[in-house]
């Protein structure tokens, strides 16, 4: 009854209090992430990990009557959590706006998705001046602890949101710098690993790693 809560707070600690349908109902958990962003944006790009659950549950009598049912139907009722006191906290954030115009300047009325969609866009722009491939920066917003909000949907035609980016995960200092001319230095730290060192083929694995022997 609670979905597919791929929620990044919704870990160690929490409490969930989940909607219970009918008498003797069971209760099944899985899809464990090791670290994941607000939203998922590259869509399975979190860190995916197998592991346990130490669970303990009760029932609350009568619990029902307090969760809220927005729909045609009782049964239209979602759960609700608290979040648990699970570290590390950040403190310093680079934070990214996007409103709901898309990429070739068509505005949607209130779209929150659209508006999220150029903020992370707005991100991975951005942190590419430091160095990184946008495919990179794209899974990097999937895993790590990004914070995505809904920041306005009262301004009228468009909707705001933004995506928060702890600055602790970085090795470096990726905010504006002061001196441009420093930028091509942070840049130049950075080292992408070369790829497809291994192709396959019908009869198996054939390195194509340069390093090796022909």
């Amino acid at each position: 009854n609670g979905g597919n809560c791929d929620i990044k707070n919704l870990s160690r600690g929490c409490t969930v209090y989940f909607p219970v349908f009918v008498p003797g109902a069971k209760l099944s958990m899985g899809d464990m992430h090791f670290s994941q962003g607000d939203g998922e944006v590259s869509f399975c790009g979190a860190i995916e990990m197998s592991g346990y659950l130490d669970l303990k549950c009760s029932v609350i009598k009568g619990g029902m009557k307090m969760l809220p049912a927005v729909g045609p139907s009782p049964l239209n009722v979602n759960p609700i959590f608290e979040i648990g006191p699970l570290e590390p906290r950040y403190s310093e954030w680079l934070v990214f706006e996007g409103i709901s115009v898309d990429e070739n300047g068509v505005q949607h009325y209130l779209d929150a998705t659209i508006a999220y969609k150029r903020a992370v866009l707005n991100c991975i722009k951005y942190l590419s001046k430091f160095g990184y491939t946008e495919e990179q920066v794209y899974l990097l917003l999937s895993c790590i602890p990004c914070e995505g909000r809904i920041s306005g949907i009262v301004d009228v035609p468009n909707a705001v949101a933004t995506l928060a980016v702890p600055l602790a995960i970085f090795d470096r200092d990726v905010r504006p710098p002061s001196d441009m001319s420093k930028l091509e230095q942070l840049a130049s730290g950075i080292k992408v690993l070369q790829t497809n060192v291994c192709l396959s083929t019908e009869g198996g694995a054939v390195p194509n790693d340069p390093r090796l022997p022909g």
